[in-house]
């Protein structure tokens, strides 16, 4: 595509199990379509591609993979236009699109706009988090799916939620060495939730036999435990670890394990940056990861032609993203006049009912996973929050001791949020912190404000090939 831009129906934004699937449903639809990913190839976080060639047999025994394998076939067959290897940059509520990609700067412009942007993973910092060997669990989840690759030495891998187990066992199968796992919650919130769990029995199965594959291969457990410190010069060295109680507040220090490496995540939260910049209103609902855009039927927005799907509106898994994006993309060709009403619920109807059913277990999950007070008020002052400005807990207080009362007034006396990753990896941690240090809500703390560039991009990207000559001059030049 040319840097002058395309008209299509309807342009989707990740090429996840939602916004493939959304893209699959607006091309059936009949309209054009155009999907946008960072990726070489189609997936998501947890249908990732990979960059080896994997044998059959991995195939059968990896459900992901297969099911990866299934939606990359079926989007490939769709006739949806995929522009892999872009990363959007700017996104107007006109749904003027601007991306950069190797060959330089593209836009384009769309009549919808389905936004299935994922999550990001949450890191609640402790001290000792920016050390080299550290890394989170949806990267080692990229190691292991994506390029075959374990991580080094001894691991420690802890956190909350079945990312834990599914890391844990990774490791394990791919013949690395796992020191102990550490788990927020207790076997009784696990059984708690059974019932919800029960819904889909297969990744209920999936998630005991990651537990008994541990067990069987002799990895320590600790429950209602977390890791309150990792320690090391220039790489990590140790760790250690504490039980918590109900609130996740660390008691006393029971253990310090010697490890090359902790694998550690505290969930997701939805991924709300291009939604945020195009004015879509947001809520604050911690159980659903965090900000979650307000939706109104069938995954529309309050902006006409903008839909969501997937867990950038609520963290809900990946069978209930693949649903809400299918809803999303029927719903976005009966608004362009594609489908009549009849059509409309003959599609869209049972599409409804499987996504109550897949919504009711991915919530179950979410609520294991969401963050209690505790964490973050333990976190001593030393901490670094914001690992690109070198942002300490310390630093935040005093900004809200002197007035700043909201994550964006933090931002400007701290610059807490102003580096490259443009505060997606500390921006749920700055703003418990803030909540807490001037004892009001996490909705008051508010997030960041959406600004362009959505990701960091060079001037060269940004230009492309344009040179001095093809700056339009008045001729003849004034002296």
């Amino acid at each position: 595509m040319s840097a002058e831009g395309q008209n299509f129906d309807v342009a989707v934004l990740g090429a996840g199990p939602a916004g493939a699937e959304a893209a699959i449903a607006a091309r059936e639809a009949g309209l054009t379509v155009t999907l946008i990913d960072e990726q070489s190839r189609a997936g998501g976080q947890i249908w990732r591609a990979p960059f080896f060639q994997p044998e059959q047999e991995e195939i059968r025994k990896s459900p992901d993979l297969a099911d990866g394998e299934r939606m990359r076939e079926r989007l490939a067959n769709s006739g949806a236009k995929t522009l892999f290897g872009h990363r959007l940059w700017f996104a107007a509520p006109s749904l003027s699109l601007s991306t950069v990609a190797a060959d330089g700067p593209h836009w384009m412009s769309a009549r919808a706009f389905v936004i299935a942007a994922g999550t990001t993973e949450r890191i609640v910092p402790m001290p000792g988090v920016t050390l080299p060997g550290v890394v989170g669990l949806a990267a080692t989840t990229i190691l292991l799916k994506a390029h075959g690759v374990i991580p080094g030495g001894r691991v420690l891998v802890a956190g909350v939620g079945p990312l834990v187990y599914s890391v844990a066992a990774g490791i394990c199968q791919a013949g690395g060495s796992v020191a102990a796992v550490v788990d927020l919650s207790r076997p009784s919130e696990w059984l708690a939730h059974l019932p919800a769990l029960a819904g889909r029995p297969d990744l209920l199965w999936r998630g005991l036999k990651w537990a008994f594959a541990l067990k069987t291969a002799g990895v320590p457990m600790r429950f209602g435990h977390t890791v309150t410190a990792i320690e090391g010069d220039t790489r990590v060295k140790s760790a250690r670890i504490a039980r918590v109680d109900a609130s996740w507040q660390p008691l006393e220090q029971i253990e310090q394990i010697d490890v090359s490496c902790v694998s550690i995540g505290h969930g997701l939260t939805p991924a709300t940056e291009t939604a945020r910049l195009i004015g879509v209103p947001h809520s604050f609902q911690a159980a659903l990861g965090g900000f979650v855009p307000e939706l109104h039927a069938d995954r529309a927005t309050a902006l006409p032609g903008v839909y969501i799907a997937g867990d950038c509106a609520g963290i809900s898994g990946a069978a209930a993203a693949q649903l809400s994006g299918r809803l999303a993309g029927i719903r976005a060709a009966f608004d362009l006049g594609a489908l009549d009403a009849v059509e409309f619920e003959r599609r869209a109807g049972p599409v409804r009912a499987a996504l109550k059913r897949a919504d009711r277990f991915g919530q179950a999950i979410s609520s294991l996973m969401t963050v209690r007070p505790g964490l973050a008020q333990a976190m001593p002052r030393e901490t670094v929050v914001c690992r690109c400005e070198d942002v300490t807990r310390a630093e935040i207080d005093r900004a809200v001791l002197a007035g700043a009362c909201d994550v964006n007034q933090l931002k400007s006396t701290t610059r807490c949020g102003m580096g490259p990753c443009q505060g997606r990896i500390c921006s749920e941690a700055a703003g418990d912190l803030v909540a807490i240090a001037s004892s009001r809500t996490r909705t008051c703390a508010g997030q960041w404000t959406a600004r362009a560039p959505l990701r960091p991009l060079t001037v060269s990207e940004l230009v492309g090939a344009y040179e001095y000559d093809d700056i339009p001059k008045i001729t003849p030049l004034p002296g």
